[in-house]
């Protein structure tokens, strides 16, 4: 038996294509094959011409839980080219949806932790509903979130990164609509209905220059990512992968226990 594709993509009779994470088993945590899967997939669409946006979602019961646990303890025993690889196509993944020259969308249910929230932080609109629940929460397992660090900046501003990245904190939709992580929080029922209004906006927009719109913006803030910016943020996210800490944060979080850095006397 074959597995089944890590992303399923569709596009409708408008040029609406939708990329469905279809990990739901692991909550669409990614690995290898997911990251490939979205840095090929967001290659070909972004030269389509008959794509006129992409909407983003999550199979089953979750957006994204953030990178999968049993691939981040694989590859922290990589060699250390194959382990900058491993984070360079995370960095290079949030870059190509970041940048990507059609207007972008996400909708967001239940978990979206760590690298799931990188997703949300990249697209132009974020719709979610009020049982998501977010968290940066990386340095919970002793890793670094570096390949989101620009666009967790951009999306919630510094302050609340900053916040949030270090103390690995849960947090409710609202919350994230207060910070600037999603645009809008809609009931189930009501946020299907609310997408194709915003769909149908996009639509009346001449998709030319919406293109020309995001790359003056994103220039303008300085958040097109050089290679060696890419490099950079890979390369400081495997290193602390395969740190001490790292290495202790994945075992504790697959053996269920607090972390050798949790002090015993705040027990």
């Amino acid at each position: 038996m074959t597995n089944p594709a890590p992303i399923l993509l569709t596009r409708d009779s408008r040029g609406i294509a939708t990329a469905l994470l279809n990990r739901p088993e692991r909550g669409n945590a990614y690995n290898a094959d997911l990251l490939q899967a979205l840095i090929t997939a967001l290659g070909h669409l972004k030269d389509d011409s008959g794509v006129r946006a992409l909407v983003l979602r999550g199979a089953g019961k979750h957006f994204a839980a953030g990178a999968d646990i049993h691939w981040l303890s694989e590859v922290a025993g990589y060699p250390p080219e194959e382990a900058y690889q491993a984070s360079l196509a995370t960095t290079r993944a949030m870059q190509l949806l970041n940048e990507f020259p059609k207007p972008t969308l996400a909708v967001i249910q239940g978990a979206c932790f760590g690298g799931g929230a990188g997703l949300a932080c990249c697209v132009d609109v974020a719709l979610a509903t009020p049982q998501a629940v977010f968290g940066l929460t990386e340095v919970r397992v002793g890793v670094a979130p570096t390949p989101i660090s620009t666009h967790m900046v951009h999306a919630m501003g510094l302050r609340h990164a900053r916040r949030y990245a270090a103390t690995g904190e849960r947090f409710g939709p609202e919350e994230a609509l207060r910070i600037g992580l999603v645009h809008e929080v809609l009931e189930e029922e009501a946020i299907e209905a609310r997408l194709e209004e915003i769909l149908t906006a996009i639509l009346l927009s001449a998709p030319g220059a919406v293109a020309a719109t995001k790359t003056s913006m994103l220039g303008a803030a300085g958040l097109m990512l050089s290679e060696r910016e890419m490099a950079l943020l890979a390369h400081e996210g495997w290193v602390q992968r395969a740190s001490a800490e790292g290495r202790e944060g994945l075992a504790a979080f697959r053996e269920k226990r607090r972390p050798a850095w949790f002090p015993a006397a705040a027990e």
